[in-house]
């Protein structure tokens, strides 16, 4: 349907003004994290009233969800160039851990925000980034890097295993990451290998358990060597 040229106006209005608020939102969060976000606060630093705010967002879970989009989908652009860049398989998942790690280090303030703030949740639709594409949404495109491994015949090409799968690869390299982050380069209490070599070896150890935890159904006995 071909929109008049005064309802382009208005759509563009639309958009002008949703970029506004989400650009608040996300300094309110780096300022004081979730508990600044309120529709009535957003909309007063914002200079529009909180009818705008609530028509075009709905509700806080959903204006939140919103604020995370151009990260989520800056964090698929790397997982995508640095897959494109490595041999398919284990090369291309090694390559995901990497720019995932990287990511975080690089942009601390929105990985916490996105992967290390409890936050409402609300539901799919109201993201702007496609859940499931994996062009877009970055647990869809570490799927999809699974899922090619898989079809090489190196893991499980099982549905549920692959799901699996790609959260216990989040979870490791999550979880390198928020130490990092948390408890910085310098950190004294827990003694570690430089960074570099420490995310070499967690990779090591995660694509190994994950080919020996999930061969293919026609190797149970002779788990590949990643």
């Amino acid at each position: 349907m071909t929109l008049s040229p005064t309802e382009q106006r208005k759509a563009r209005e639309a958009e002008q003004r949703r970029k506004a608020i989400i650009k608040i939102v996300r300094k309110l969060i780096r300022k004081g994290g979730l508990e600044e976000i309120s529709l009535r606060k957003v909309a007063e630093l914002a200079g529009y009233s909180t009818t705008v705010v609530y028509t075009l967002f709905g509700d806080k879970a959903s204006l939140i969800t919103q604020a995370m989009d151009e990260d989520l989908l800056e964090l698929t652009r790397l997982i995508q160039l640095a897959a494109a860049q490595a041999e398919p398989g284990w090369p291309r998942l090694r390559a995901l851990g990497r720019a995932y790690v990287r990511f975080g280090i690089e942009h601390p303030d929105e990985y916490a925000f996105v992967f290390m703030t409890r936050r409402p949740h609300a539901p799919n639709e109201a993201a702007r980034v496609q859940h499931g594409n994996p062009a877009q949404d970055p647990y869809a495109c570490a799927r999809q890097l699974v899922s090619e491994t898989a079809d090489l015949g190196l893991l499980s090409p099982h549905p549920d295993d692959i799901d699996l799968m790609v959260q216990i690869l989040w979870e490791g390299i999550h979880g390198l990451t928020a130490r990092r982050l948390v408890m910085g380069e310098d950190d004294q209490w827990v003694p570690s290998m430089p960074a570099e070599q420490h995310l070499d070896a967690m990779l090591d150890v995660l694509c190994a358990g994950l080919a020996q935890r999930f061969p293919p159904r026609h190797n149970l006995t002779h788990a590949p060597n990643p």
